[in-house]
């Protein structure tokens, strides 16, 4: 049984910094492109960033203020968020998906798995 399972989540102040962690079981992590995506109030899922195959891919609204990396050893994936604004207010997930071609990398339907979501709040 698959699971992934985002911690990390919780309430900042603009302009401060979080650090989420994804720990997967019951797959074998290292072949999985790894996402994470984020779901505001009455807003569609959002892509936020990807890692596939070595390389990183991010939305343009956290582009040089998120970084996402990987621990194969761990079976976990991070996710870095500095300089934080109030609109990236959301549940954030992350998902586990074996399509590579980076342009469905941001798509949500590429992924296979899902985490249970992990509620970052930016107060102003």
């Amino acid at each position: 049984q698959v699971q992934l399972v985002e911690s990390g989540g919780g309430l900042v102040q603009a302009g401060g910094s979080l650090r989420l962690s994804c720990a997967a079981s019951g797959l074998t992590f290292s072949r999985y492109a790894m996402g994470w995506f984020r779901q505001a109030p009455g807003k569609e899922r959002e892509f936020v960033a990807a890692w596939s195959g070595g390389s990183t891919y991010y939305g343009d609204s956290v582009k040089g203020r998120f970084t996402i990396s990987r621990d194969n050893a761990k079976n976990t994936v991070y996710l870095e968020m500095n300089s934080l604004k109030p609109e990236d207010t959301a549940v954030y997930y992350c998902a586990a998906g074996l399509n590579y071609v980076p342009e469905r990398l941001r798509v949500g339907v590429s992924y296979n798995y899902w985490g249970q979501g992990t509620q970052v709040t930016v107060s102003s």
